[in-house]
């Protein structure tokens, strides 16, 4: 397990991607490292769904858009907020996810 990123990668002051679009799994994984999350395949459908959103509606979700949308794309993960807390490990879901899907932190976020 690494904590390196590489050197074209940099973090904002908050530990977010400067730069969304040179996100990537192994870029996810690195980040995941710092609150000790092991990303597997459900992980990475949820964080390839949260680009997706970003994508869509130009912003990062808070928590309730965050749910309700994964709730709408992933039907069979039956997505609430406890789920999310457990695995990713974190009570800051929205900021946590965003952080882990290469996006900025959320208007919203402490």
């Amino acid at each position: 397990m690494t904590n390196a990123l590489p050197p074209n990668i940099t973090l904002d002051q908050d530990g977010h991607l400067n730069d969304h679009r040179l996100w990537t799994a192994d870029i996810a994984q690195t980040l995941a490292n710092t609150i000790d999350v092991n990303l597997d395949e459900r992980h990475y459908r949820i964080l390839t769904a949260v680009r997706d959103f970003f994508e869509r509606f130009h912003h990062s979700p808070s928590t309730r858009p965050l749910i309700k949308y994964l709730q709408q794309t992933l039907p069979d993960e039956q997505i609430d907020n406890a789920k999310l807390q457990q695995l990713f490990n974190t009570g800051l879901v929205a900021r946590h996810v965003n952080r882990l899907a290469g996006l900025p932190k959320p208007p919203n976020c402490l």
